[in-house]
């Protein structure tokens, strides 16, 4: 891992911070953790394309490099020793040894179990082979910010760690640790890599939102404008409050036309419109990931009945909430 320490001696200007009391409030019921990982030494040359799985995130370690991230465009991004990347969405990319190694399909090499959720890939043969391989760890893992889904589909395509260590600089410690841990391979090793890149992989989360989400517009706005941003909190806290418009329009101290037009101006959608949304969301996420019943759900949203919370979520989703209780159920089904 090449030092950075001489690195982090220099400061350059940063972004402003997004209010920390709604960093505080996005962040709270963040929940980001690996379903699915796995330890590889690869000999040179190699090529592991990872495919997209719905709803889950992407993450890769380099404990020895050096390792391109490819996209589909071709686009290509050099990772050496000690850098690690987030793909908040997934999708289609591949880690190669240049960047115009040929690719193949991850699921077409052999994975040998380490420990729960954890395997190994080996494609190295000789001993020197072995020392001169890349070593990678790679999760797929579930990805959930709450009602905040805005937010993850304004991140970047990748995110890497390397762009966030002028500002915190704690995170290389942890990066230290797992370039250790994936080399040494000592008692317990997997399980201490995939807790670390958890904690990574919330920190990326993390360093982005508080430096301003990048580059974002539209619903970010919200979040940069203090008293807006106060609105957005409110509404997250207490999404099935009987919110009227005159209520949010105090929580912003402004009047209900000020407060009605610039909320669509930042966000591009009506308060009552995004409330829904946010419910449905919630619904959601209860329902189909914890189990929630749904009547359970109605009441927490502050529905009066099951049969109106039904007709609303459908108009939002497109499906009865019956139908995302039943695809849960048989998924859980399939994976047990």
């Amino acid at each position: 891992m090449h030092d950075r320490k001489s690195e982090l001696m220099h400061k350059p200007n940063l972004p402003p911070r997004v209010s920390t009391d709604v960093v505080s409030e996005l962040l709270l019921g963040m929940r980001l953790f690996g379903v699915d990982y796995r330890r590889v030494l690869a000999a040179r040359p190699f090529g592991l394309r990872f495919t997209t799985v719905s709803g889950r995130a992407q993450f890769h370690f380099v404990a020895r490099g050096p390792v391109y991230l490819r996209n589909t465009a071709g686009d290509v991004r050099v990772m050496n020793s000690g850098d690690a990347v987030l793909l908040p969405r997934g999708g289609v990319h591949a880690l190669v040894s240049d960047p115009d190694a040929p690719d193949e399909d991850m699921a077409l090499y052999k994975a040998d179990p380490l420990c729960a959720n954890i395997s190994g890939i080996n494609t190295c043969g000789a001993a020197e082979d072995a020392a001169s391989g890349a070593l990678l760890f790679s999760g797929c893992m579930e990805f959930d910010l709450g009602g905040m889904h805005p937010l993850v589909s304004l991140m970047p395509e990748a995110m890497f760690v390397n762009t966030l260590l002028d500002r915190y600089p704690e995170i290389l410690p942890m990066l230290e640790a797992m370039a250790r841990e994936a080399k040494e391979a000592r008692a317990g090793y997997a399980g201490i890599l995939a807790r670390l890149a958890d904690v990574v992989s919330a920190f990326i989360v993390r360093g982005w939102v508080e430096c301003g989400c990048g580059d974002a517009k539209g619903w970010v706005e919200a979040l940069r404008d203090p008293r807006l941003g106060r609105v957005i909190v409110a509404l997250h806290r207490d999404p099935g409050r009987d919110w009227t418009l005159a209520e949010l329009a105090a929580e912003m101290g402004s009047s209900r036309s000020v407060f009605a037009e610039r909320f669509m101006a930042v966000t591009g959608t009506t308060p009552v419109r995004y409330l829904t949304q946010l419910r449905m969301q919630l619904a959601t996420q209860w329902i189909a990931r914890d189990g929630v019943p749904i009547d359970t759900a109605a009441q927490r949203l502050g529905y009066n009945s099951q049969a109106a919370f039904s007709r609303a979520f459908k108009r939002v989703v497109g499906v009865p909430p019956s139908a995302v209780r039943a695809g849960a159920q048989g998924a859980a089904s399939v994976d047990g």
